[in-house]
């Protein structure tokens, strides 16, 4: 891999452009971002509350918050226009950084967005879908949203192309195909490896809710429409799960956390009619629906639950060969790992896996050693569970510390098994290969600034980046949304792109093609 981070002097870190929250307002279990905040001031907006009696104490302290609030304003308006001035850095610098960027503006904002399955391969593009969850204000239902993705192949964009794009547009690459009124905000969604058009998604309740997408009606949505029904929902929670969930790559198994601190598992197979799993039907993945029809919505109940978490469940992941080992991390600071085999009481637990709750893991596809979680202590940290004991004493294997906020997503590539991204509420998305950690820079072509293993920042978000997904097939291929706020004229940003290959190919790959490239122009100028 090639060392040099080409854009390091440009992939600053973005701060968000919103109005910061206290602490209750930026845990993940708390409100959910793009809610009104309720007014702090005493009694405003609440006519329960009785206004203060105007006492000169009382104004003093009026006219102290106005001050505070002033200050704050400046400091807002300042941050914005260094933010602004960040941004057009980052936007002149796409021709040179990215082999192919698309840009689209989402009208309200987004929790999670994922890549189901390919649809058409083409000469020039590749078409996917693609789930994006869409949270509103109430004046309409919240939905999720199925599209079509058309994904330009490597070296076939133009330089220009890419970075001609308006932020307050809609993509022309991302059409919707289909929408499903959700019940409840869509917090995450997550794809069945054996069926990817079957997909879970998290809402404000203990249940799960399945969906086969191409069983599901086409709805629009307007007030007062009555939720679409999903094709299965999964019980088994005493409080909220809204964001731990996880489904086996190994068998049609799902993996959910929670409120209640606890794990529960289900197993959703006796549900997928066989002849999904018949190749003899020669019927391309997501051509037609595959659970059984009963007419009414079937309730499936747990294969087991686990407990050992002390607070939130935040993020649940399998074993990439077995559907009965998964790990959980949460707010109490524990990466847990478990075996269903085994019984319901914790396998390992490290008790202080990060400084502060963490909020994301997963698990290397290629190694299963490997076990990635992402903090609000603004780090990523490496694990591997052999160096984890019962005792809950597991030192990471390294620290990976190029975040100034909160990590939000971390996730392992789907193609190399050295290198993965992280998301956090910089507004970055960090590529980084864990392989370089540890390798001297005798050659001088990494900056000194850049943290170890970090060889790429994508800074075209503008506020925290909620999610992001690699693309399965389409190598190097993201896709990653934040929530934006005001701050680019809509509800938030998806972005889909691939850095160039001269970022990530080896030095002496690059430099080879280089030179031969320099032979070519020359041998042009003798002919002219």
């Amino acid at each position: 891999m090639y060392n040099k981070p080409y854009h390091s002097a440009f992939g600053v870190t973005i701060p968000s452009r919103c109005p910061k929250m206290d602490s209750a307002e930026t845990g993940r279990e708390k409100p959910k971002r793009g809610r009104k905040r309720k007014e702090k001031l005493t009694g405003a907006g609440d006519p329960d509350v009785a206004a203060e009696p105007p006492t000169h104490t009382t104004g003093s302290r009026m006219r102290g918050r106005q001050q505070q609030q002033q200050q704050q304003q400046q400091q807002q308006q300042l941050q914005q226009s260094t933010n602004d001035e960040k941004y057009i850095q980052w936007k002149s610098l796409v021709p040179v950084l990215y082999d192919w960027l698309a840009n689209h503006n989402l009208l309200w904002p987004s929790l999670s967005c994922r890549w189901g399955a390919q649809l058409e391969q083409g000469t020039y593009k590749n078409r996917h879908r693609l789930y994006v969850s869409e949270q509103t204000d109430g004046s309409v239902p919240n939905t999720l949203v199925i599209a079509n993705c058309d994904v330009v192949k490597p070296r076939v964009a133009a330089a220009e192309h890419i970075s001609q794009f308006n932020e307050e547009a809609r993509s022309p690459f991302v059409k919707k195909y289909k929408t499903i009124i959700h019940p409840g905000e869509v917090n995450r969604i997550r794809e069945l490896p054996q069926h990817n058009q079957i997909i879970a998604t998290h809402t404000d309740s203990p249940e799960v809710l399945i969906w086969d997408i191409e069983a599901q009606p086409n709805r629009h949505a307007q007030l007062g429409s009555a939720p679409s029904r999903p094709n299965l929902t999964l019980v088994g929670h005493k409080e909220n799960a809204e964001f731990a969930l996880a489904m086996s790559p190994a068998e049609p198994y799902v993996l959910s956390g929670g409120k209640d601190r606890t794990l529960v598992l289900w197993s959703i197979h006796d549900h997928i009619s066989a002849t999904a799993s018949d190749p003899s039907t020669n019927k391309p993945q997501g051509s037609e629906p595959i659970m059984k029809q009963n007419g009414d919505t079937p309730s499936v109940g747990p294969r087991g639950i686990f407990e050992g978490h002390e607070d939130t469940v935040e993020d649940v992941q399998f074993c990439p060969k077995s559907a009965q080992e998964f790990c959980s991390v949460g707010d109490d600071s524990c990466l847990i790992l478990w075996d269903a085999r085994t019984g319901s009481s914790p396998v390992v637990k490290v008790e202080k896996a990060h400084d502060a709750d963490l909020h994301c893991v997963d698990w290397n596809p290629f190694d299963e050693n490997y076990i990635l979680t992402g903090s609000a202590d603004n780090s990523v940290r490496m694990f591997d569970r052999r160096n984890l004991t019962s005792d809950g004493v597991g030192t990471p294997v390294y620290k990976f510390e190029g975040h100034k906020a909160a990590v939000l997503c971390v996730q392992w590539s789907p193609q190399n098994p050295t290198v993965f991204g992280s998301a956090a509420e910089d507004g970055l998305v960090n590529i980084w290969d864990y392989d370089k950690v540890g390798i001297k820079n005798e050659s001088g072509t990494r900056s000194p600034n850049s943290p170890p293993g970090l060889f790429f920042q994508h800074a075209g978000h503008r506020d925290k980046v909620v999610d992001f997904h690699w693309n399965a097939y389409d190598p190097w291929t993201i896709v990653s949304v934040s929530d934006d706020c005001e701050s680019s004229g809509g509800g938030g940003t998806l972005q889909i792109w691939r850095m160039s290959d001269l970022i990530y190919r080896s030095e002496e790959e690059v430099l080879a093609e280089l030179e031969q490239f320099k032979s070519h122009v020359a041998i042009c100028g003798k002919e002219a």
